[in-house]
């Protein structure tokens, strides 16, 4: 993939590590996205605070289990199959990278929008709950992975 000038240059972690590395990503980038919309909550009345909440909570569930799961998983797989040894920012795919910049940019265009704060509460708090739930999912890749090194 790099030719060998490059590949020197190019810090590595343990395998295992990179679950952690991908966990540490999405949560923060799960955190910052629930943290806008939470913020956006104070827009709503005390029951759509809770209307929206509950159904934040609900199509997070639904999107990681029938989208970004899929998603997870390859990642998942595909660091498995790495060597011991593999480039720090190998924790995504490159297209992975290509996404996240997407979904940056989206994310930014959407909030400097005119669209009014109330309609984008529950796409931020849906998206980032997606994000933290697979956060969740490679800490548990990384520990069931350190478990089973030390046993």
């Amino acid at each position: 993939m790099y030719n060998d000038n490059i590949r020197k240059f190019i810090p590595t972690v343990q395998r295992h590590h990179l679950f952690a590395l991908a966990g540490i990503f999405w949560t923060i980038a799960g955190g910052i996205l629930c943290v806008r919309g939470t913020i956006w909550l104070q827009l709503l009345s005390p029951l759509g605070e809770i209307i929206v909440g509950l159904l934040s909570v609900v199509f997070s569930a639904v999107g990681y289990l029938y989208g970004f799961s899929n998603v997870v998983q390859k990642n998942i797989d595909r660091i498995l199959q790495m060597p011991e040894r593999a480039a720090i920012f190998a924790f995504t795919h490159m297209r992975g990278f290509v996404m996240i910049a997407l979904m940056i940019t989206i994310g930014i265009t959407l909030r400097n929008s005119t669209i009014p704060k109330y309609y984008l509460i529950l796409p931020y708090d849906v998206m980032g709950g997606v994000l933290l739930i697979g956060g969740i999912r490679f800490y548990r890749q990384f520990f069931s992975v350190a478990w089973q090194k030390k046993s």
